[in-house]
């Protein structure tokens, strides 16, 4: 798992003053393409942005939509790093059957897919799910 040092790397650039729990992520993209990213907090604790969503928004700043896996890294030993609710929508957004590695600094990871992480999710398909539904109706 490649992507795997590369988060642990990306962990390294992590901006956290207030918590000091450094993660770092690395994103593999549909064409070979890795972005990397770790989390940035603010003295305004709520926008902070955690390593996941920082990595997919460098991706998509970029013209990517389409991604294979993502691996996530903290300094963690006890257990595996899992995304917060927030970074797991934020994912779905972009399919629910890639692959998330959860991993530990000693290179032991656990690999689950998106749909797995946030089971029963909303995204972008069932929006338009109920355009159809509104335009079907006549509303």
């Amino acid at each position: 798992m490649a992507s795997g040092t590369r988060s642990q790397g990306a962990k390294e650039f992590a901006y956290c003053p207030y918590s000091k729990f450094r993660v770092g992520a690395a994103l593999l993209a549909h064409d070979g393409t890795v972005f990397t990213g770790c989390n940035v907090e603010n003295a305004s604790y709520n926008l902070g942005l955690c390593a996941e969503r920082t990595t997919i928004a460098k991706a998509v700043s970029e013209g990517y939509r389409r991604f294979k896996t993502i691996a996530i890294a903290s300094d963690l030993e006890d257990q595996f790093i899992s995304p917060c609710g927030g970074c797991r929508q934020f994912m779905r957004e972009f399919g629910d059957q890639w692959s998330v590695y959860l991993s530990k600094p000693d290179g032991s990871y656990v690999e689950m897919t998106v749909g797995e992480l946030l089971p029963v999710s909303f995204g972008p398909e069932d929006l338009k799910k109920k355009t159809m539904l509104t335009t079907q109706s006549g509303s």
